[in-house]
């Protein structure tokens, strides 16, 4: 009775233990199963992530490949400027030689005993510190104020602005009278409500 009643017992425990591995391992399965519905999750979460990435990289080499050809064309506008600024500078300094040249030309003639310079250009008067030239032009020929100080310009000066009552005098002098009106055009023009002569003094002396 003894040994019957012993080997009762410990199959019951068996049992007991069996149940409880079975748990355990239903336990462990669940969580590996879990584990695995992350992993899957993590692993499709990663493939997005890199395939956003390569689409990334796409366009980035895109707009790298853009900005490499946008960066040449900017060089060669570069190298057009220069050369145009370049080619500016040589002009203008070719201009300057001339406008020299014809300012010794204009003032310092030259003649059989060489140069003979004078206070203004031939054909011009010396008065009152300044040259004047004026210009008797016949109506058909006649020209704008704007004209005529282009005109000026061209001559390396501009048209005649009065500063005192001296000069004022001489140059009243210089028109001729062609039916009964003197006229010329002098470097004085309004400027919005205001009388202003050339070199950008307001007239003060009617």
């Amino acid at each position: 009775m003894t040994l019957q009643h012993f080997f009762s017992e410990s199959t019951s425990n068996e049992l007991k233990q069996l149940k409880s591995s079975q748990q355990v391992l239903l336990e462990e399965n669940q969580n590996l199963t879990n584990l695995n519905n992350k992993l899957s999750s993590d692993k499709s979460n990663l493939t997005s992530v890199s395939m956003a990435l390569k689409n990334n990289i796409t366009t980035l080499t895109a707009e790298n490949h853009n900005l490499t050809s946008l960066n040449e064309e900017l060089k060669e506008q570069k190298k057009n400027l220069t050369e145009i600024i370049k080619n500016m500078e040589e002009t203008w300094d070719g201009l300057n030689v001339s406008r020299a040249q014809w300012s010794i030309d204009a003032y310092c003639p030259k003649t059989n005993a060489g140069r003979s310079c004078n206070n203004c250009q031939k054909g011009w008067n010396h008065k009152l510190s300044s040259c004047y030239a004026f210009n008797d032009a016949p109506p058909s020929s006649q020209l704008t104020w704007e004209d005529a100080r282009e005109i000026c310009k061209q001559m390396i000066s501009d048209l005649t602005v009065v500063s005192n009552q001296a000069e004022k005098d001489f140059v009243q002098t210089q028109s001729p009278v062609q039916s009964g009106i003197n006229g010329y055009w002098i470097g004085l023009r309004a400027v919005g409500v205001k009388w202003k002569w050339t070199d950008g003094s307001d007239l003060t002396n009617q």
